[in-house]
């Protein structure tokens, strides 16, 4: 069974797409969740095979209903993903995995994948919020620190954040005056509460800013809901965000999804064919299940057509000495970043505005649970005391005043897309994938990660902190 914690963020996810029925699976460890009654398969032909495989599978097979098997939506559009529908959502039952033996020996005879799951992409990757804010007083800085040099108008390189949005005082902050992009939808609940993941987007873009100073950064609401989006809806708003605003330097995206067959994701197979025919360069979070499954879209890094458009960044633990314990690792992974206990701009700098912490819990990774999530302190106990630990008293609710300190390979992301950034701006290279090429060859540092020396990239005002595990719950 799969920890409670998973269940109770599916039920959270569920609840914020309410017109879409989810499942979980297939292997519970890799906990990835997508549509039930709908698989994916790429336009033409190919959606054709499947269709009618999968009705013939149905017809031929004792309790499957056949009359359900149809296109649900248009036939070609520009992402290049069909979506057929497989089954009734609401009666229970989930028909994806009959779908998916529909077609597994069709499959064989080309030797690629025709037909997918609708995969569920999403900031916390596993489904389960393990790591969540901490609030950051003002007085202190952050972390990394706004590197020395200054925005240059003509110069500034540009960086799409494909996340939460933006909070609406974001440009209170310093750092973000050059930062713009889409509202934040709905930051408070009706009590005034800060929504889970609102300020993701926004503390990202904060990082990048002190990385790399001279940019013009653009953060997309497109994970708006509760971090999370279909992944047949991801690449259409993939390829709207660039018609939008133009193919960027570097696009920075801090989610995605394992896929259970180790294949890439059909829903960006269009988007992706385009990355790779500009000079764009993606940089992926490698995602926080503790695992070395690829993880999507960050693994296509690994394939060897992708391997000079896509980044792939884990996350490296507070002192920098190796990786985090929730952060994905294995020869996909290009490169660690520091990730844990970053500090940047959240929300609040108008009026300090509370937040309820989802989960009583500790970190499992470092406690020898059997599952991987990404909580770093034992912070969700009760009310937080002046030095960030857990009191014991209820409830677990704190106040945020602008900045937070936060976990994830989601803040590697930023800090090596901004390094990419200001080694652009640096040496006046225009190319950003020249200037990975080149960073990396210049590249020195390493850290241990399983055993294995692995690239690290730590920029220079990046202040290490010690990694202390605090003593195991009773």
């Amino acid at each position: 069974m799969a920890p409670q914690r998973f269940h109770e963020q599916f039920e959270h996810i569920q609840r914020s797409m309410p017109d879409v029925s989810l499942a979980m699976g297939p292997e519970e460890d890799t906990h990835l969740l997508y549509e039930k009654g709908v698989v994916l398969a790429r336009d033409g032909a190919e959606a054709r095979v499947v269709e009618d495989a999968v009705r013939a599978h149905f017809t031929a097979t004792e309790g499957l209903d056949p009359a359900h098997v149809r296109r649900d939506g248009p036939e070609s559009n520009r992402t290049g993903v069909t979506r057929i529908r497989t089954g009734d959502p609401g009666s229970g039952d989930d028909t994806v995995p009959h779908a998916l033996r529909a077609l597994r020996e069709a499959e064989d005879r080309r030797g690629r994948r025709l037909v997918g799951r609708n995969h569920v992409v999403h900031i916390a990757v596993n489904a389960c919020p393990g790591d969540e804010p901490v609030p950051v007083a003002r007085t202190r800085s952050a972390n990394p620190a706004a590197a020395d040099g200054g925005y240059d108008p003509d110069g500034a390189v540009r960086v799409l954040v494909i996340d939460t949005g933006l909070v609406h005082d974001h440009r209170a902050y310093p750092l973000l005056a050059h930062t713009t992009g889409d509202a934040q939808t709905a930051e408070t609940d009706a009590d005034g509460v800060l929504r889970q993941y609102v300020g993701h987007g926004t503390f990202i873009a904060g990082i990048l800013a002190a990385v790399a100073p001279s940019t013009d950064i653009t953060v997309r609401g497109t994970l708006n809901d509760a971090g999370a989006i279909l992944e047949s809806e991801f690449g259409a708003r993939l390829i709207e965000a660039v018609d939008q605003g133009g193919w960027p330097d570097i696009i920075s995206l801090s989610a995605g999804t394992t896929t259970g067959s180790g294949d890439g994701l059909i829903g960006l197979d269009a988007f992706m064919r385009e990355l790779r025919d500009q000079r764009t360069l993606l940089v992926a979070a490698a995602g926080n299940n503790a695992s070395d499954t690829p993880f999507w879209p960050a693994a296509y890094a690994a394939l060897p057509e992708y391997a000079d458009s896509v980044l792939s960044v884990g996350a490296l633990r507070a002192d920098g000495d190796g990786e985090a314990c929730f952060s994905n690792h294995g020869p996909w992974v290009r490169v660690h970043a520091p990730g844990e206990r970053l500090t940047s701009a959240l929300t609040g700098f108008d009026t300090p505005v509370p937040y309820v912490y989802q989960h009583s819990t500790y970190d499992a990774c470092r406690f020898g649970f059997d599952y991987p999530c990404t909580c770093q302190f034992p912070r969700h106990t009760g009310v937080l005391s002046e030095d960030r630990e857990g009191t014991g008293a209820k409830p677990d609710q704190v106040m945020f005043d602008g900045l937070a300190q936060w976990s994830g390979t989601s803040f590697a992301t930023p800090v090596a897309a901004g390094l990419v950034a200001a080694r652009m701006t640096a040496h006046g290279e225009r190319d950003p994938r020249t200037a990975l090429t080149r960073l990396l060859a210049a590249t020195t540092d390493t850290a241990e990660v399983r055993g294995a020396l692995v690239p690290a990239l730590r920029p220079a005002t990046w202040r290490p902190v010690p990694a202390v595990a605090p003593a195991v719950p009773a």
